[in-house]
């Protein structure tokens, strides 16, 4: 495979298993970052990207360079994502919408711009856990569902739909979906955690 830096990886399931170290070391490095750090630039989207698969790709945090069936024109990624990002601080600052429908859209518009070879799905719904955690830390989205995104699924299937009816936008499906995987925190158990 291009672009593959473990050239011992010999099957999908190898693949995914590095993609996944991968992921978790990345989400620990998000997790690290000051509460100062800003998710909505254009380094960050890059470098987040790149934490998440730059130890199993070459090209992690590197914005394509070929037109693909889906996303939008190579020329178009850097301003799209601007317009993006641009969009979210908007909507955080002037709290144009509540929070869970603006982290939706945020988790709409990359997967739609599409601006890498590979892993946007789940780039995106990283960056748009990192964006609802300087809201509203309280909320968390099982993007799960408690099943997976990766294999087909009734679940696959909803947030698929769900993005399609976003790409021509009528964001009620997908914001839907978003309020039905939001998880608080238990009152109850808030004063029993083990420190």
């Amino acid at each position: 495979m291009p672009g593959l830096k473990a050239k011992h990886i010999a099957t999908r399931g190898e693949l995914n298993e590095l993609e996944g170290e991968n992921i978790i070391s990345g989400l620990t490095w998000l997790d690290r970052r000051p509460k100062s750090f800003d998710v909505l630039t254009d380094a960050t989207v890059r470098e987040i990207h790149k934490r998440l698969f730059g130890e199993a790709w070459d090209w992690a945090g590197v914005f394509r360079l070929t037109d693909k069936n889906i996303g939008v024109p190579v020329w178009h990624i850097s301003t799209e994502l601007r317009t993006c990002l641009d969009d979210a601080r908007c909507w955080r600052d002037h709290k144009s919408f509540e929070p869970l429908e603006a982290t939706a859209r945020l988790h709409h518009r990359p997967v739609w711009i599409h601006p890498f070879a590979n892993g946007n799905g789940r780039w995106a719904r990283i960056m748009a856990d990192a964006y609802l955690a300087k809201i509203d830390p309280d909320i968390f989205l099982d993007w799960s569902g408690g099943g997976t995104l990766n294999a087909e699924s009734a679940h696959r299937s909803a947030y698929i739909a769900a993005l399609r009816a976003a790409d021509q936008h009528d964001f009620e499906p997908l914001v839907a979906l978003v309020r039905s995987l939001a998880r608080y925190p238990n009152p109850v158990l808030e004063g029993c955690r083990l420190t």
